[in-house]
């Protein structure tokens, strides 16, 4: 039988117990408990059992531990080959991506697999399997995702200034205010909840293609929302119709849930509903509007997203009734989960000084 291999003694039992409870690798640890076991006595099956390993495997890593000590143990993450790529490449592979195809130049209006494996032959002659892009492209920090849709007309500038002045705007919007009175930031959209209702992905077994109901029908209701992410709030309402008069009950609404003693900003878009001169204004909330085109800053949108998701979708409504009872049971789950709203809605440019 071969001698089993003599441990170093620079390190006693408690000492690599001691190194195994610190450890933030699960790996290290019990190969750690394992050789703590062999300075108490036990052999090296029992210690190999210890570490849930063979004996060889124990003889393996006494010999890095003898060799490295207890950074031996932590185990070397195999890289794989060098990428053929250099970085002057990368890089510009990396830009290439971002800037997506041009329709005349590369006949295409997203990037492939096989688009970008003849870009990357063609420019820098290297040939990879259409499968090795992807990986190539992960390595980059890219990944497969769907595009949200943007509004032709929106300008990023307008939207970066709002956000950069927005400390001046809600200044400008709250100085007729006793001076010390708390503000509260709220947001505020609507969103259509209908009988022709949107399925959302979900858990299925690798080659199948899970099947949800899906109705034709035309039926809807409207969900109006208003969350204030710093107090983890939320006021809404599920209504048949939309308009001046929906709206002025959700501004009411939205007034109830205003903290006693505070003055609420709220936040909206320019729908004609929002802006009219019709709307009676609650004393203890102000209006701001968003700029146009920009519902990257309204944080409800996000709002719906986490309502379709979890309690809205792949659902078949009965009639106008049903649709206003699960929306409003949506909407009473999102209120139930303060921490949840504050994820969503907070936003740095709007809650920094809250």
């Amino acid at each position: 039988m071969t001698r089993a291999v003599k441990l170093r003694d620079d390190y006693s039992a408690s000492d690599l117990r001691r190194l195994a409870a610190r450890s933030r690798h699960a790996n290290a640890a019990r190969r750690l408990l394992a050789l703590a076991a062999i300075c108490d006595g036990a052999n090296r099956t029992d210690a190999a059992r210890v570490g849930g390993m063979d004996r060889q495997t124990l003889r393996d890593w006494v010999h890095r531990f003898n060799a490295e000590g207890p950074d031996g143990l932590r185990g070397h993450q195999h890289t794989g080959p060098a990428c053929r790529l250099n970085a002057a490449q990368q890089a510009e592979l990396q830009a290439l991506v971002e800037a997506g195809p041009d329709r005349q130049r590369d006949g295409v209006v997203r990037w492939r697999r096989v688009d970008l494996k003849r870009v990357i032959e063609e420019r820098f002659g290297v040939s990879y399997h259409e499968r090795h892009v992807s990986t190539l492209l992960k390595r980059l920090g890219f990944s497969h995702i769907s595009a949200r849709p943007r509004h032709p007309g929106q300008d990023t500038g307008v939207m970066e200034a709002f956000k950069k002045n927005f400390p001046r705007i809600l200044s400008a919007h709250t100085g007729h205010l006793p001076k010390g009175k708390p503000i509260e930031i709220w947001f505020q959209d609507e969103a259509r909840i209908g009988q022709k209702n949107s399925v959302v992905r979900q858990w299925a077994r690798r080659g199948t293609r899970p099947r949800q109901p899906a109705d034709q029908r035309y039926a809807n209701a409207w969900l109006f929302g208003a969350i204030c992410p710093a107090r983890g709030k939320a006021a809404g309402l599920a209504l048949p119709f939309i308009g001046t008069d929906s709206m002025q009950l959700h501004l009411d609404e939205i007034a109830r849930c205003v903290a006693r003693g505070a003055h609420a900003v709220l936040l909206l878009d320019r729908a004609p509903w929002h802006t009219t001169g019709k709307i009676r204004l609650p004393k203890n909330v102000s209006l701001i509007f968003l700029p146009s085109r920009a519902p990257e800053l309204n944080p409800v949108e996000n709002v719906w997203q986490f309502l379709r998701a979890n309690w809205l979708s792949n659902t078949v409504f009965e009639d106008i009734n049903h649709i206003i009872d699960v929306a409003c049971s949506a909407w009473n789950n999102l209120s139930a989960l303060p921490q949840t709203i504050q994820s969503i809605g907070l936003r740095k440019w709007a809650h920094t000084g809250q």
